[in-house]
Order: C-alpha cells, then structure tokens, then sequence
C-alpha cells in the first residue's frame, strides 16, 4: 500500500455520511489523491525529509483514560477559567472548563457544527487549502478542533486555554482545525499546549485560522512539547482587517520532526503584526518554522524575531518572507533570525526574505548563527561565576527577549521556568 493509500483507507474507515461536513471532507479527499507529499526537491521543504512522518502506517485517535490530576500537572495556571481539553484529539467535556459569556462562543469544533451549522462548515470549506496537500488531508479526516467566536464589543479578560495531550503507545494519527473569529474592538488571549504522556510516535496535522476584525487585539501563545518519537505539521493563517494586532509567542521544544507553516495577511492599512518564536532542540531534532507576511496596503507594521538554540545533533530551518507590495508605502517591517549551537554537530538552516515592490518602506532583516558570547562569558567567570552558571546565566538572556512578549506576568513566568529546565 502507497503512503497515499494508506490516508485514503483511512478515510474510508471513518466516513460519515450524515455529518453536515461529508461533502467537504469528500472533496478534500478528491483533491488529496490528485496531490503528491512534497521532497526535499520542493523549494519550500528541501531541508526537511517529510518521510518518516507519510510512510507510518496510523490509525485514527485511541481513546485514552486521562484523569484531572494528570491534566493538572500541564496546565499553565493553576484555575484557568477556560481550558478545553484533548486527549488524542478527542475533546474530553468532562476534563475541561467553559465559563458561558453573553456574545462570547467557546467550545470545540463539533459542538459549534451543531449549533452554527452553516457557519461553521463555510469556515472549513474555505480555510482549506487545495494547493497544500497537509491542508487538504487536515479537512478530509477532521476530527475535532477548537471553535471560538467573541463577537464586536469585547473583552475577554483571562486567557483561553487550549489544551492538547497525546497518550498512546500505538501510532496514532489527529487532524485537528481551530477557528479564532474576533469581532470589531474586541480583544482575546489564547493560550495553546501540547504535551504528551507516553514516548509514543503520533502525528498530529493542526491546521488554525484566526480572524481578527478591525480594531480588534489578539495574542496568541503556542507551548509545543510533543514526544520526541512524534511529528506535527501546523499552519497557521492570519487574516487582519484596519486597526488591529496579532501578537504570537511560539515555543518549540519538543517533537522528532516539527514544520510550523505561518501566513499574515495584512488586509488594510494601519495594522500590527508581531511573530515571535523560540525553538530549543536536543538529540536529533529538526525543527522547521516557515513565515510568510504579506504587506498589501500602506501604513503596516510587522515584526519578526525568532531565536534557536541547538545541541547534540539537532537541526533547524528557519525561512521568513516578507512580502511588501507596490501599494504598501510607509510599511514598516522588521525581520531576525539569531541561533547558538552549542555542538559541532549542531546545524541550522536560515533564510530570511524580503521582497519591497514600494519605495517609501523601512524595512530589514538579518540571521546570525554563532557559540556562547565567549567574552561575556569570560566576564562572568572573571566575577566568580562558575562555569554551569555562566552558561545557564547566558541561556536565559538570550530566550528572555522572545518571552518577554508574553503579556500575561504569571503565564510568562511559568514559560520561563519550563525553558530554562529543559536545557
């Protein structure tokens, strides 16, 4: 059985013909076996081998028996008023917590398909992708996902937490899809986490769209720990009306082979965009982040700071593009990749891009990929440092200028003891 065949059957055995999303999920998977997995030939994926995720035979989510102490060991604050819970993609009602606000919807993705039936199948229908064959897969074996809707005129005081738990010793694949939709002036936190409990191989392809309406705040925190015998492809897709902000904070430490795919759409003028990401990998990690920004109209900002740190034999990819178009005049775009291996055998493929069709633009971008400040390590032993010190001192300058974007204090503290344990 071909790679292809074997998503194809799997298809087959869960199709669902009385569910409202069958006759996407059936074009989806038309449009599936008229694609090919990308290769290393492929521009956009030549330092990622992709094979060792499409050749795993999967089957679909097990069922697993979490229980609320086990949660709680993952959540990221001790009495979340929203957390929802997925354990192999299956969202678990009985573990998570909903708090009911008057214009606010917050729920998973076949809750929503029950309530808000048209609305919730033209979002999938459209945020699919049928260029991209992860996309494409993601739509046709959907299980679940996370539907959040906060209508004009709000204000979500405490963050939304979604959180996602993969435990199974069996491989196990879960195509999950998020809908973020914010309304006019209204502002929202979301919270993501992906932890897991056994060192299974799994594959979890998440595919997330967050709308963000004019005027509108969003801030977007991602903490990815999967097994480091597990894969996860994402893309995640900005869409921004006049006056609004996205902020993102994506920490990778986990996984065997990790692609995050980010798109920003800037659709009007007078709008922020801010991506920030860590990437920390050990053993023979590859962690592959791909960004893409596309300044179409005049008056935009966009900043862009990812870091790395690498040891053992691990690898990384970074490939950010900023696009600004002739009619984007007075963009502002800034763009920088900055790496520390700590081995010999260590690597890290960077590329940063910009491409400027207007002329009054200040833009920039730049990588660098070096060791330990060695004279400020010097200074720090001169002072009676000791050596493990010094280094761990160094760490965590070099990761706190990425977390520091964390707006919530209690959140921003909790990331930065996780960080700086996992070294």
């Amino acid at each position: 059985m071909n790679t292809k065949q074997h998503f194809i059957s799997l298809f087959e055995g869960i199709e669902q013909s009385d569910s409202p999303l069958q006759p996407v999920r059936k074009e989806a998977i038309e449009t599936f076996s008229q694609l090919e997995f990308p290769t290393k030939r492929n521009e956009e994926w030549k330092y990622t081998n992709i094979n060792p995720i499409v050749e795993k035979n999967y089957s679909s989510s097990p069922k697993s028996n979490v229980t609320q102490e086990k949660i709680n060991e993952y959540l990221l604050e001790q009495t979340p008023t929203n957390v929802l819970v997925f354990v192999n993609g299956l969202f678990c009602e009985e573990l998570s917590k909903i708090e009911k606000q008057e214009g606010i919807v917050i729920c998973n993705l076949n809750t929503a398909l029950e309530d808000h039936r048209e609305k919730v199948t033209k979002f999938v229908k459209e945020t699919t992708n049928n260029k991209e064959i992860f996309s494409v897969l993601n739509t046709a074996l959907l299980q679940d996902g996370v539907f959040i809707h906060v209508s004009q005129n709000k204000v979500v005081e405490n963050p939304i937490f979604i959180l996602n738990i993969s435990d199974s010793k069996e491989p196990f694949i879960h195509n999950g899809k998020n809908i973020i939709d914010v309304g006019e002036n209204s502002q929202v936190s979301i919270v993501e986490n992906y932890h897991h409990i056994q060192d299974g191989t799994y594959f979890n392809n998440i595919t997330t769209n967050v709308f963000v309406a004019q005027n509108a705040h969003v801030y977007h925190t991602r903490l990815q720990m999967e097994s480091r015998e597990a894969y996860q492809v994402t893309a995640l897709n900005i869409h921004q009306q006049k006056n609004s902000t996205y902020t993102s904070v994506n920490l990778d430490l986990g996984g065997g082979i990790i692609r995050n795919n980010i798109n920003v759409d800037l659709q009007d003028s007078h709008i922020e965009s801010n991506l920030y990401g860590l990437y920390l990998g050990k053993d023979k990690q590859l962690i592959d982040n791909h960004t893409f920004i596309d300044h179409a109209k005049p008056h935009c900002n966009s900043n862009e700071l990812y870091k790395g740190i690498l040891d053992d034999r691990a690898r990384a990819v970074f490939n950010g593009k900023v696009l600004v178009r002739q009619d984007a005049q007075k963009t502002n775009a800034f763009q920088s990749n900055q790496n520390i291996l700590l081995s010999e055998n260590a690597g890290v493929d960077t590329k940063p891009q910009l491409e400027i069709f207007a002329d009054d633009v200040k833009c920039s971008h730049g990588a660098t990929v070096g060791e330990l400040d060695s004279g400020a390590m010097f200074y720090l032993r001169a002072r009676g440092i000791g050596e493990k010190e010094a280094h761990i001192l160094l760490r965590q300058a070099f990761v706190a200028e990425v977390l520091q974007f964390v707006k919530q204090e209690s959140l921003r503290e909790k990331l930065e003891d996780i960080v700086m344990n996992h070294f």
